[in-house]
């Protein structure tokens, strides 16, 4: 992968673009992918024109943010204002496109919910006008995989609720209760099965001690 790949953007020389998109990414690092990011930061500034000697450690460094908490799970969309979005805003709306297509293509970090909201969560993408457009843009990518199954639950269900996507969200919602009848059969079954399992070692351990007695008592009588 090159450095623009890592960030998740395409290639610019926009530098407040590039640190943006490495500062969005550097949230859900592990220790691995903050080096590579690092490497890549330094690679895609000196790509867009930037001397070298502006992109020191110490300044890559102060470039990561703190990891801050994500918005609630369960906010739901709100109406979006009816508003033409700014050039800025739009650029914010092609990157969180760029990232979430970048997460599609990892299936571990795809699953995790934390990192969906890491990336969806964060100002400006939070705002109503641009999160209807992100989820405009997204819609016809992520509503099938939710549909089919290829999205976990917990994900398929934030997305429903972020986006407005209500439908998806009730559906879930009824394929979890009807679920939850067969897990209770299963636990009753499962704890006959550990009572059955209970159950014949002290039915043989009293047929034992019934032979010993009888023994014992028929030894008395001889």
């Amino acid at each position: 992968m090159n450095c623009w790949e890592i960030l998740g953007i395409a290639p610019t020389r926009n530098r407040s673009e590039i640190e943006r998109a490495y500062n969005q990414q550097s949230k859900f690092a592990s220790a691995e992918e903050a080096v590579r990011l690092d490497s890549a930061l330094q690679q895609a500034l000196s790509e867009a024109g930037y001397p070298a000697a502006d992109t020191p450690e110490a300044q890559v460094e102060s470039a990561r943010p703190e990891i801050s908490e994500p918005a609630a799970a369960d906010q739901v969309a709100p109406v979006a204002e009816a508003r033409e979005l700014s050039d800025s805003e739009h650029q914010v709306v092609r990157e969180v496109v760029i990232q979430v297509q970048a997460l599609l293509n990892d299936q571990h970090r795809s699953s995790e919910v934390a990192i969906w909201r890491a990336i969806l969560c964060e100002p400006p993408a939070d705002q109503p006008a641009v999160r209807n457009e992100i989820g405009q843009a997204l819609e016809h990518q992520l509503r099938p995989l939710a549909d089919n199954g290829a999205l976990d639950a917990p994900v398929a269900g934030f997305l429903g609720d972020w986006f407005g996507w209500y439908e998806l969200r009730d559906r879930l919602a009824r394929e979890q209760n009807a679920d939850q009848p067969d897990q209770e059969v299963a636990e009753q079954i499962e704890r006959a099965q550990l009572q059955m399992t209970n159950f014949w070692p002290a039915v043989i351990g009293w047929i034992a001690a019934l032979v010993i007695l009888t023994a014992l008592f028929g030894g008395f009588g001889g």
